[in-house]
């Protein structure tokens, strides 16, 4: 996987207030399918690979 720089200061790109452009995913660089929660800020498809390392257990 490509990993995308996002930052701000790197890219020069102008920072936004809110909307979707403002959160990305630490790992990939995506904006869509972001997880918040825990101040994760991973997309889903990267949270997936991840998180038994991180300690997420899959429950049925």
């Amino acid at each position: 996987m490509k990993i995308k720089i996002r930052d701000y200061e790197l890219t020069g790109r102008k920072k936004l207030a809110h909307g979707k452009g403002t959160r990305w995913c630490k790992r990939c660089g995506a904006f869509d399918g972001l997880i918040c929660s825990y101040d994760l800020m991973l997309c889903r498809k990267c949270f997936r690979e991840v998180a038994f390392s991180l300690g997420f257990r899959k429950y049925e």
